[in-house]
């Protein structure tokens, strides 16, 4: 009854979109993807192309775990206990908010998983709870970018803070150097976007996921994607790993 209470309120136009996505979509096979990919990568780029073209549901972790506390699930309220001592959530957890996400209806075609998992012993997790549903992991998608590349794309970057609009020193320059084409306010550089930030990040990075990797090579399941081709072309390596 409350759900039907609430889509009383939903408007035609919703409602109608939301049809139409699923009659779209009910052809679709079933796929269960996961993105690993070092910043800079493209995997923010690629992911909204990959969850319209083949109907699947985008879970990031991080942001599951502050919505699961938010709505005071469960295993919300298991998170937010661990957080409110200072401790890590654990692995299980984590397992248990993604198998939660999966009985929602966006996610009947499959899903792209993004910043998990990051240790073997994460994917072992996810393997096992994805069996006890008959389920696999269909790819792993792995961007891979020469480092250098990645610096430049990155550490190239600005941002005018009020409006959000970002620009790259080479690839989308300011008329000005440094300026706002617009507000003609002055550029700033994330302090991320630095280069010794950048090369704390790749070595965590490469050193946490090449064991992930090997696992999953292991199952014969990996696509190595040159992403640092235009992404247009990323977008077609894709579509042809996933056809």
């Amino acid at each position: 009854m409350a759900a039907a209470a609430q889509l009383e309120d939903v408007p035609n136009e919703s409602l109608f979109s939301e049809l139409l996505r699923r009659m779209k979509c009910a052809p679709k096979s079933e796929k269960r993807i996961i993105l690993v990919g070092p910043p800079g990568c493209g995997k923010g780029t690629q992911s909204p192309i990959i969850k319209e073209d083949f109907c699947l549901c985008h879970l990031a972790t991080g942001d599951m775990l502050r919505a699961a506390v938010a709505k005071k699930t469960p295993l919300g309220l298991q998170a937010k206990a661990a957080m409110d001592k200072g401790e890590l959530v654990t692995d299980d957890l984590v397992v248990g908010i993604i198998d939660e996400a999966l009985t929602r209806p966006s996610c009947s075609k499959g899903f792209i998983l993004d910043g998990f998992p990051r240790t073997v012993v994460q994917a072992e997790k996810l393997d096992a709870m994805l069996e006890k549903q008959g389920h696999k992991v269909d790819k792993v998608l792995n961007f891979n970018v020469e480092d250098s590349v990645l610096e430049e794309r990155i550490t190239g970057r600005w941002i005018h803070p009020s409006s959000g609009r970002s620009y790259h020193s080479k690839f989308a320059p300011p008329k000005v150097p440094g300026i706002d084409d617009i507000s003609g306010e002055p550029l700033i550089q994330r302090k991320d976007d630095t280069a010794e930030v950048l090369k704390s990040r790749l070595d965590a990075f490469h050193k946490q996921t090449t064991p992930v990797i090997a696992y999953y090579l292991q199952k014969g399941i990996v696509v190595d994607l040159q992403a640092e081709k235009p992404a247009k072309d990323v977008t077609s390596q894709i579509e042809k790993a996933l056809s």
